[in-house]
């Protein structure tokens, strides 16, 4: 009796043994649903980024805020007649901008249709 009762025990574990550890098994079961989780989570971020991306295309061949937006904060331009206001903390220094100043505004006339006089008012 205790003979069959080591042999059952022995076939068994015999059967258990593919469960867990064969190729298919429980341990390498868990190891691809882990490699699984990753790979859905690496392609979600991906996917993501791909929505931005085509998202800024789009609004790039679309519309001209985007363009704007960037000549503004990349290259330091400002459009025609606008007021350039930097503030500045202690230890900054003052961005140059690309845009090229525009030119002063032509003299107003005086009263007779002539250019006013550069001079002192009082």
């Amino acid at each position: 009796m205790r003979l069959i009762t080591l042999a059952l025990a022995a076939l068994l574990l015999l059967i258990q043994y593919p469960l867990w550890l064969g190729k298919g098994g429980m341990l390498a079961v868990s190891d691809l649903k882990g490699q699984l989780t990753m790979a859905q989570l690496r392609t979600d971020a991906l996917k993501a980024r791909n929505a931005k991306l085509d998202s800024e295309v789009r609004d790039l061949r679309e519309g001209t805020g985007a363009v704007e937006e960037r000549a503004r904060l990349e290259l330091g331009m400002i459009k025609q007649n606008e007021i350039f206001v930097q503030v500045l903390r202690k230890d900054e220094q003052p961005l140059e901008s690309m845009t090229v100043p525009p030119p002063p505004p032509p003299p107003k006339p005086g009263k007779d249709g002539k250019p006013a006089a550069a001079g002192p008012t009082h």
